[in-house]
């Protein structure tokens, strides 16, 4: 009680206090969701990814079969008598399907009228600018089907209107944890604000990606089944049900799931023996297990109706690519090489992509009370899900091709990892900890800007081109290489307008609505 005592003191007085008191803490979350929602949309990329042909396919016609994209993405392979299908888990396809299928009306007009008038113009497709091959030839193919304006619309209403919310939800949700760990609004803000824009969460929400969501959907349950904001002496029952629904969807994003299921159970279990025998009896572990199998199931369906087999996973079928001869289909004994490069890589590395990350190696804020912020049974979970992940990202084979991509397998321990790097920051001298925001902030922001990391110095690149060439965002960028806009002339205007509309966001009074599950139920506080 002691400990819990200096903690808390330790904390409420640091670095980051002494602002006005102005928002309510339902007023600063709903701020913090706009904010993160705006930014995280305007950094859209416009990569057709795999898992945008299931959406479209859903979206269309409620089916998981892309036979009418054959051709357009390497990662799409035949069955023949059962159709076509991607190489991955349906999850994401699924998310992202809901809001193209309510758009879909404007996105068929639209692509109606552009036909329309192409059908009638002389003028000749304009060029896609790109040094990569593959890149102009799938625009030619794309344009030459029709395809091109819908593949871009499509992209930009999955990411803004899926995407762009469930990462800002997840910065909303890291915020709550941080004042119920006793933070006050302003740490809790700035520190939520550094895991949206410093940590591959900027990055990786930028187009419709498994990766990130299975991340977010771990740390949802994690958080679910944590409650930091009950009693100690009090606490409630979790919500077992909601958080194994949550957990057992990120198997059907994708198969590293597995990881998160087992991380998850493991720390419900250590859960359950540090409480108290009068409360024991309120965790019903059996809501848990069912959530987990009744989302489990939707991928059982999913590949019994597409593969004829609900246990083979849709690698299985797929024709030989890199790497499908190593292991079972790429899953190899973990490798010490793809470690390093999965940690510390020039094109994929966690470490490299999101510096700031790198305070999580500092083992005393694992381990010791006076740094750490969580409590033993937390530490013990983000300890074995990111020890977990590393390991499996070591041994599936096909993270070696994340180099034309950038940070991608790995992104999943990101929300976990940045528990501990908080716990660092909070100690660090106010200057040191300032410096290390920024520059943290502004090295991932250079990376969701740039993107290119295949080639000269990869995640460095990045920073080299932005700083010395100025800002630009990625959406822009293509519709430049289109030749629809002039080269630079946008991105200034489109930064002003986007600090406008963040302004007006503090600025304007909002009503203090409550978020449901994740609210803090301690007393309100004010910024």
């Amino acid at each position: 009680m002691v400990l819990e005592e200096k903690r808390e003191n330790s904390i409420s007085s640091s670095k980051f206090e002494g602002t006005p008191r102005r928002y309510s803490t339902r007023g600063v979350s709903l701020r913090l969701f706009f904010t993160c929602w705006l930014i995280f949309s305007v950094h859209f990329a416009t990569n057709t990814v795999r898992e945008i042909y299931p959406a479209l396919s859903l979206g269309d016609h409620l089916s998981f079969d892309v036979s009418e994209y054959v051709g357009l993405h390497p990662d799409i392979f035949e069955i023949p008598g059962r159709g076509a299908f991607i190489n991955n888990n349906p999850g994401a396809s699924i998310m992202g399907a809901i809001p193209y299928a309510i758009s879909r009306p404007i996105v068929d007009f639209i692509v109606a009228r552009v036909q329309k008038a192409r059908a009638v113009s002389s003028e000749p497709a304009p060029e896609y600018i790109s040094i990569y091959p593959m890149a102009r030839e799938f625009y030619h193919k794309a344009r030459e089907r029709g395809l091109d304006v819908k593949f871009g619309l499509a992209a930009a209403v999955m990411q803004a209107f899926c995407m762009a919310p469930i990462s800002a939800l997840s910065v909303v949700v890291m915020f709550y944890v941080l004042i119920s760990l006793k933070l006050s609004n302003r740490s809790a803000i700035l520190l939520s604000l550094l895991y949206a824009f410093a940590t591959p969460v900027l990055y990786r929400t930028a187009q419709l990606n498994h990766n990130i969501l299975v991340g977010h959907f771990a740390f949802f349950s994690f958080v679910l089944m944590w409650r930091p904001w009950d009693d100690p002496h009090r606490p409630q029952k979790p919500r077992y049900l909601l958080a194994g629904l949550l957990c057992g969807w990120t198997i059907v994003l994708d198969y590293s799931g597995i990881v998160t299921i087992f991380a998850l159970s493991v720390y419900m279990f250590a859960k359950w023996i540090s409480l108290p025998e009068q409360v024991k009896s309120q965790y019903d572990h059996f809501h848990f297990a069912l959530g987990v199998f009744l989302s489990v199931s939707v991928l059982l369906l999913y590949q019994w109706h597409s593969f004829g087999n609900p246990f083979l996973p849709a690698q299985y079928y797929m024709p030989p690519a890199a790497f499908t001869g190593q292991g079972y289909r790429g899953m190899d004994w973990p490798q010490l090489d793809l470690l390093w490069k999965t940690a510390f890589g020039m094109r994929y590395g966690l470490f490299t992509s999101a510096p700031i990350l790198l305070l999580a190696l500092y083992m005393p804020a694992w381990f010791r009370d006076s740094i750490r912020i969580v409590n033993d049974p937390e530490i013990l979970c983000i300890i074995i899900i990111c020890l977990a992940f590393f390991i499996f990202c070591s041994a599936n084979q096909y993270g070696r091709l994340q180099f034309n991509s950038g940070v991608r397998h790995i992104v999943p321990v990101t929300p976990f990892l940045f528990l501990v790097v908080s716990g660092v920051l909070l100690r660090l001298p106010t200057f040191v900890a300032g410096l290390l925001s920024i520059l943290g902030t502004y090295w991932s922001w250079c990376l969701a800007m740039y993107r290119d990391v295949e080639r000269g110095w990869g995640i460095f690149e990045s920073i080299i081109k932005i700083t010395t060439g100025g800002i630009h965002f990625p959406w822009l960028v293509t519709l430049e290489r289109m030749g629809y806009v002039s080269a630079g002339t946008f991105a200034l205007p489109l930064l002003l307008l986007i600090g406008f509309l963040i302004w007006l966001i503090w600025g304007v009074r909002m009503p203090d609505l409550r978020l449901g599950i994740f609210r803090a139920k301690t007393k309100d506080r004010n910024f």
